[in-house]
């Protein structure tokens, strides 16, 4: 039988490479290895044109990270630290989740996909993590991750797929969610109480983490992923 496809959604940015430099769609090659790791296909899904239009032709999704989504997709002033907002991936990525939810389509989100998942279903988000915990542990330097543990509910979808309570995990990033969306349960929580995961009670797989289990040795989450697309992939 053939992998199943997981689409992958991805950045637009400025990059450089071999003699150029110019806007480039792309995504750090992490996330396609632990989906071919996993036993997936990946394919990189650009936040351009309709990107939900493209749904059945997918298994699965993973939400990948970026930048701040605009405050006002949340109902909020731009904390003075907001930044990297990408307007057009919130265009394409919130119809995106809402109609992977609606289709039943497993989903994991990926720090800022995790963030999209909880605005999405009427969330919000803490703008500055920092003013709320006291110190900048969950990003404290630029492009470097910081390990740290994080505890899981037991019983959780997550704890079944991690297969622990408890695990140390890599962490970028100076927003987090806030106030729950609608069906959302927070799942994970790290030692000064931000909320590290959270999981749709009433759908077979839709997962989002603060941290960054591509670049963990770990691939429990895209195992987890992968097999909870094979039953769609299996009736294609």
């Amino acid at each position: 039988m053939s992998a199943p496809v997981i689409g992958i959604t991805s950045y637009v940015e400025h990059a450089r490479y071999t003699v150029w430099g110019t806007t480039a769609t792309l995504l750090p090659h992490a996330y396609v290895e632990q989906v071919v790791r996993a036993g997936g296909q990946p394919v990189v899904l650009p936040p351009v044109g309709d990107p939900s239009s493209m749904l059945d032709r997918f298994d699965a999704l993973v939400l990948s990270g970026g930048g701040d989504l605009d405050p006002s997709s949340y109902g909020a002033v731009p904390h003075e630290r907001t930044g990297y907002v990408r307007e057009f991936r919130d265009e394409a990525e919130l119809p995106l989740v809402r109609r992977a939810l609606d289709a039943r389509l497993p989903l994991l989100g990926i720090c800022r996909g995790a963030q999209v998942l909880n605005v999405a279903l009427g969330g919000t988000l803490h703008q500055h993590v920092p003013d709320v915990v006291g110190d900048d542990r969950h990003s404290r330097a630029p492009g470097r991750y910081n390990r740290f543990p994080v505890t899981v509910a037991s019983g959780s979808r997550l704890a079944k797929a991690l297969g622990a309570e408890t695990v140390e995990v890599s962490h970028y990033h100076h927003q987090a969610v806030d106030r729950l969306g609608a069906g959302l349960t927070a799942t994970s929580w790290s030692g000064d109480g931000l909320i590290e995961a959270v999981e749709a009670a009433d759908h077979p797989f839709a997962l989002g983490v603060q941290w960054h289990p591509e670049v963990d040795e770990d691939p429990s989450l895209f195992t987890a992923l992968v097999a909870a697309a094979r039953p769609a992939h299996g009736h294609r």
